[in-house]
């Protein structure tokens, strides 16, 4: 067999229980409808792949201003909620569980792409420097407004509103995206975040805003239903963080803080610094789940085996394969992922990747 035993092996995170440790990690498809509501395809979609256990969806915008991208999902309204609810309900007949990722994109966003087609919102009013992909083809990313302190305090209560709509929506729990080059992201960015109130400057500061969504959150629909998602010194969006001695103070310092709320679990969308990831996880009391870019098939118990992880999330085998677990059991071939079906689409590498019959 290809998969280590250690995979194999049961784990509580939070109110749930996992038969393994596998888990589904969240991947842009952009397959929602235009208003953001999920459709009968995403439920089939989450459905086909409920027995990796725990199903954490993609990015998901939890308000107008939080959308990027064409076709990605919301948590704000009673059309998402409903539209959500049949993607838990398609999950929960498979046997997996649910955590919705709430996803601000920041100043990652054009006006062509939102609702509303305001300026998008940020820390600063620094743009990127990057393009995005709209209706009509890429366009460079305008320079963002920057967000008020009192607005700041709405965006926060966004984030609670959405937690809230997810858990009604019937899914187990939330995942926070703090990662990736995404609003929360760029706070804890200092090229990104130039403020000058209780918000930016220190590394106290740059992580307030972080840690505080994660307080509103954990308030609304409890710790054992709250996970977040960091990326220390990614730099997409064009993000950079600094050398590493700044990189380390910046997230040792979040990370013990956020702590102290004992939430469900800690994901790392990890680049190969160990030594921070260790430091992790000598002070995080519960679940650590690590994703790493270009993990082979037989890497994928190695941070489980070495102590750093609890949980592997899969990203493009689970996207290809929607009997990932049973292939892995069995060391049966994998279905070769199609790159040019990844965004966007119809059930063209999404909902059709052929599964495995094991005699």
């Amino acid at each position: 067999m290809t998969s280590p035993s250690s995979l194999w092996q049961s784990f509580t995170l939070g109110r749930v229980e996992l038969p393994h440790r596998l888990a589904m990690a969240p991947m842009t498809r952009n397959r929602a409808n235009a208003d953001g509501t999920p459709g009968e395809l995403m439920a089939e979609y989450y459905g086909q792949r409920a027995t990796l256990g725990l199903l954490i969806t993609e990015g998901t915008q939890p308000s107008a201003d939080g959308q990027g991208y064409v076709n990605t999902p919301g948590i704000y309204t009673p059309e998402h909620i409903e539209g959500w609810q049949k993607v838990a309900d398609a999950v929960h007949e498979g046997g997996g569980h649910l955590f919705v990722q709430l996803m601000h994109v920041g100043r990652t966003s054009h006006p062509d792409n939102t609702p509303h087609h305001r300026q998008p919102v940020a820390p600063s009013a620094i743009a990127p420097g990057e393009e995005v992909h709209t209706s009509t083809g890429p366009q460079q990313i305008p320079t963002p407004r920057a967000l008020s302190t009192e607005e700041i305090q709405d965006v926060i209560g966004e984030f609670r509103h959405a937690a809230a709509s997810a858990i009604e929506a019937g899914a187990d729990g939330v995942e926070i995206h703090a990662a990736n080059g995404y609003l929360l992201h760029q706070f804890l960015s200092p090229n990104a975040n130039h403020r000058t109130d209780t918000y930016g400057g220190s590394v106290e500061n740059r992580a307030r805003f972080v840690i505080e969504v994660a307080q509103a959150v954990a308030e609304e629909i409890g710790a054992d239903r709250t996970g977040i998602r960091i990326s220390p010194a990614f730099p997409l969006g064009g993000i950079n963080e600094g050398d590493t001695e700044s990189v380390h103070a910046q997230y040792r310092y979040l990370v013990g803080e956020l702590a102290k709320l004992n939430l469900a679990y800690l994901h790392v969308h990890h680049l190969g610094d160990d030594e921070l990831l260790r430091s992790f996880r000598e002070v995080w009391p519960t679940a650590v789940l690590v994703v790493r870019y270009g993990r082979e098939r037989g890497q994928i118990a190695a941070d489980i085996d070495a102590g750093l992880a609890d949980i592997a999330p899969l990203g493009r085998f689970a996207l290809a394969n929607p009997d990932i677990v049973e292939r892995l059991r069995t060391d049966a071939s994998l279905n070769e992922l199609d790159p040019t079906t990844i965004y966007g689409g119809d059930a063209a590498g999404y909902t059709d990747y052929p599964v495995f019959i094991h005699a």
